[in-house]
């Protein structure tokens, strides 16, 4: 199976398999002499960790980081920098259980991912979806861990902000209550509101959908191509490429196509500062595919997680029509861990747009300009 990889300067390659021995990533490109230890990472895999509460599935992963290679011992600081050389990262699955699949291995499971990689390669790994779990998202946090510390001063945010039919109160923002609920929703009340509500969709052997929006602040301005190197055209392909995203939005996105032109169209002026201050953000920090300096803002959408304990109807590996539920252990909305996966697919976006841009113009462009005399 080829496509393991993406980025062009800072390339992440990802392997394994969700009930495999391991998982994990090699990252080249990194420039050297970045301080980097397992803790770094470690911090944003745990967020992403499976079983810390009850609206996730209840597999048991420690998923402790091991970094194989890429780093030594800077002699003047003493501290573990990267060499510049491929990081190769590796997480060791320790709770996989392939036995709650044995009943279902010839089954198509409706909305899983089984009967198009058999109708692809022939073959599929049954126990627990293979390389389309959303177990491998695990690797892209690593990776994306990394991709934070190459861009100076850039700070990368994610939340939830739609469970279900259910939104969130913008006006009720706030990014400190992100780490006190378990569903990194940014809104306090709505937050209280899905427990009631995820508790009902679980307890019922559903599960239901999410909407995850992720900002970047801090990105330079000139970052991305005109044409076939867009830095929104990148940001979306990272952000479809996660398991279980059925639509992203660059900005005001979709509602961009109910505004007029001046709705729409992000008025300038000068700021104290010199530098052009935007009074709205509707292209979502870019322009013409390269980025404004602007908070960078992308949203995406997760299905519904598609083993259900509902039966539904389907066909086997044979052709024989049957109807099927899946039992073991499940996310009932697997959007919730999609938070920091949208964050490291973020950051890597910006971290190899950022390498590609010092590559062809090195330093930025001074500006303003100067009037010609």
């Amino acid at each position: 199976m080829s496509h393991n990889s993406f980025g062009h300067l800072f390339r992440v390659t990802t392997f394994g398999e969700s009930h495999g021995v391991a998982l994990g990533c090699v990252v080249d490109g990194c420039p050297p002499r970045i301080a980097l230890t397992a803790a770094d990472i470690q911090r944003d895999l745990d967020r992403r960790r499976p079983g810390q509460s009850r609206f996730t599935t209840q597999r048991r992963e420690p998923d402790e980081v091991r970094i194989l290679s890429g780093t030594f011992t800077d002699v003047a600081s003493g501290h573990e920098v990267t060499t510049g050389t491929p990081i190769a990262l590796l997480i060791e699955n320790v709770d996989q259980r392939s036995k709650d699949y044995s009943e279902i291995k010839d089954t198509y499971r409706p909305g899983h991912a089984a009967f198009a990689y058999d109708i692809k390669y022939g073959i599929t790994d049954y126990r627990g979806g293979g390389r389309s779990s959303a177990r491998e998202t695990a690797a892209r946090v690593a990776a994306g861990a990394i991709a934070r510390k190459i861009v100076p001063d850039m700070n990368i945010r994610g939340a939830l902000v739609q469970m279900g039919p259910h939104k969130i109160d913008r006006s009720r923002w706030d990014w400190a209550e992100v780490q006190n609920n378990p569903f990194f929703c940014p809104d306090a009340r709505q937050a209280a509101f899905y427990e009631e509500y995820l508790d009902g969709v679980r307890k019922s052997g559903s599960s239901v959908g999410a909407v995850i929006e992720v900002i970047a602040e801090g990105v330079p301005p000139g970052l991305g191509a005109p044409v076939y190197g867009k830095l929104d055209a990148d940001l979306a392909a990272a952000m479809m490429s996660i398991n279980a995203v059925k639509g992203v939005e660059i900005g005001a996105g979709f509602a961009a196509a109910e505004m007029s032109g001046e709705d729409n169209a992000d008025e300038m002026r000068m700021g104290n500062d010199g530098k052009p201050r935007f009074l709205s953000n509707n292209a979502g920090g870019i322009l013409g595919g390269i980025s404004t300096g602007q908070t960078v803002v992308a949203r995406f959408a997760v299905k519904p997680t598609s083993s259900i304990l509902t039966p539904r109807k389907s066909v086997d590996r044979y052709g024989r029509e049957i109807d099927v539920s899946t039992k073991g252990r499940h996310d009932p909305c697997v959007g919730i861990r999609a938070v920091p996966v949208g964050e490291a697919m973020m950051a890597c976006v910006i971290a190899d747009h950022f390498l590609r841009h010092r590559g062809q113009v090195g330093e930025s462009v001074t500006w303003p300009f100067e009037q010609p005399r």
